[in-house]
Formats: structure tokens, C-alpha cells, sequence
């Protein structure tokens, strides 16, 4: 009967170890699913983040893209305003060019009046203001009628 107990209590340890196993395959294969679950549900949240990092990092461009339209025309408005400003003063310029050139050609003529007055050229320029030439004649100056003929003189005589 030993024996029988010794077979009976060896099948029955090979039955639980068969038992044990099968659970533990089964733990296994439950533990390595549940594993399998976590790791899924890992990968989702990480591209779910990386989704949403990457349109983060879109909207922040796309603001960065509106931020520096508005500099350009920022800047488009202030080059247009000082081009405008720049033609003005060369529209200035011009202007002033031209005044001076008049002032300068009355300067001379004054000085060229001014010498003759102050004794026919040949005072040495102590009247000129500008460096004038000193035109020796000086008649039409001091007398600017000596210059109309006499007979255009004669309608002048009534007023």
C-alpha cells in the first residue's frame, strides 16, 4: 500500500505541479496581456503628447509668422514715410538750389552797381560784397535812361 500512496501521492504532485504550471502560464500570459495593455496605452499618451507638442510647435510658428508680417509692414510704413521725406527734402533742395543761384547772380549785379558807383571800376572793389567782375560799363546802371533811344523817350515825357 505504500506503494499505491507513494504513486498516488507522486501522481497527485505531478498533477498539482501540472496545476501550478498551467496557473502560472496562465499568470503569465495574463501578466504578459496586462503588460502588452500598459505598453499600448503608453505609446497612445506619448503620441497623444508628441500630437500635441507638434501643434504647440505650430501655433507658436504660425504666431511667429504673423508677429513678423506685422514688423514688415511696420517697417514698409516707416521706409514709405521717410522715402516720402527724403523727396521732400531733395524737392527742398532743388528750391533752395535755385534761390541761391538767383541770390548769387543778384549779388554780382549789385556788386557790378556798386563798383560802378563808386567811381567807374577803377576804385580797386572797395564796394564789392561778392567778388564781382567790374563791368566798365557802368552808364546803364547810373543812368539807365542813356540806354533807351530818344525817340522811344518822347512817350515817356508825359507821364
Amino acid at each position: 500500500m505504500i506503494n499505491k500512496t507513494m504513486a498516488s501521492s507522486s501522481e497527485t504532485s505531478s498533477e498539482s505541479i501540472q496545476i501550478q504550471n498551467s496557473g502560472s502560464e496562465e499568470d503569465l500570459q495574463a501578466l504578459m496581456k496586462q503588460r502588452k495593455q500598459k505598453r499600448m496605452l503608453s505609446n497612445r499618451e506619448s503620441a497623444r503628447q508628441s500630437r500635441m507638442r507638434k501643434q504647440k510647435h505650430l501655433d507658436d510658428l504660425t504666431a511667429q509668422v504673423d508677429q513678423l508680417k506685422k514688423e514688415n509692414g511696420q517697417i514698409v510704413r516707416a521706409l514709405n514715410v521717410t522715402t516720402q521725406s527724403y523727396f521732400a527734402v531733395e524737392a527742398e533742395n532743388s528750391v533752395l538750389r535755385t534761390q541761391h543761384l538767383e541770390l548769387r547772380n543778384r549779388l554780382q549785379s549789385l556788386n557790378e552797381i556798386a563798383l560802378c558807383l563808386s567811381g567807374n571800376g577803377a576804385g580797386g572793389g572797395e564796394a564789392e560784397f561778392g567778388g564781382g567782375e567790374g563791368n566798365n560799363n557802368c552808364d546803364g546802371f547810373v543812368r539807365p535812361w542813356s540806354m533807351v533811344p530818344s525817340e522811344s523817350m518822347a512817350m515817356y515825357q508825359y507821364c
